[in-house]
């Protein structure tokens, strides 16, 4: 129970950042190319109370956490409505784009933060120094991790917006066709994530591409270290 609690304690805070950041970058873009549906709103807010899913941000990423899956939450999305933006087609793939980017954003602060606490040996006393590295690679870890999953082509993630607007225009209606059954594909996703675990399918076509950018992150940390 009690490394439930320290997992949960520096899990959420990173889980939070991470999610709100994600969706905020979202609505700030769509503002710049045309839309402003997220500021009339009140979304372009870092509060997190404005964004937070209780079952996608806390309930499902600290049960994936606690019982060792692979963790990743959502939030509430940030509405966008791609007829007010100057150039839709294009405009939906860099709205699109900006939230895992924001993560990806996120993870090299994160790892730049971790190099220079390492690179400091009287940055702070032991036991807060190792509870400050340990919340820094989680953070690099889940912004990585969401920055990724959030790639993946399945409505209504952001890399199905990203590759709707690189298909030719009859193909991409005919794929937009799909977003009707998006969130029926994620949950027979994440059902047979957990019905056979042994076929590791996140693990398979996540895993790699996360553990080749934790690398390059953990890489760029010790540079700013100076090892």
């Amino acid at each position: 129970m009690t490394e439930t609690l320290q997992l949960a304690l520096l899990l959420i805070p990173c889980l939070i950042v991470a999610i709100v950041f994600h969706e905020v970058a979202h609505g700030y873009v769509a503002m710049l190319l045309g839309d402003p549906t997220a500021k009339e709103q009140r979304r372009l807010s870092l509060n997190p109370i404005r964004h937070v899913d209780p079952v996608g941000t806390l309930l499902v990423p600290g049960a994936l956490a606690l019982f060792g899956g692979p963790v990743f939450g959502w939030a509430k999305p940030v509405p966008v409505n791609f007829r007010r933006l100057n150039n839709p087609r294009i405009g939906m793939m860099l709205v699109a784009a900006a939230g895992p980017a924001t993560n990806f954003v996120l993870a090299a602060i994160g790892a730049v933060a971790l190099g220079l606490y390492a690179g400091s040996l009287t940055a702070a006393p032991a036991g807060a120094g190792e509870w400050f590295a340990s919340m820094m690679q989680l953070f690099i870890m889940i912004n990585v991790f969401l920055g990724l999953f959030n790639l993946l082509p399945i409505p209504p993630f952001d890399g199905s917006h990203i590759v709707e607007g690189l298909l030719p225009r009859s193909l991409a209606r005919q794929y937009g066709q799909l977003r009707q059954f998006g969130m029926l594909l994620f949950v027979v996703l994440i059902a047979a994530t957990w019905a056979f675990p042994q076929w590791g399918l996140i693990e398979k076509i996540i895993g790699p591409p996360v553990n080749w950018m934790m690398a390059h992150y953990l890489a760029l940390a010790q540079a700013v270290a100076g090892y």
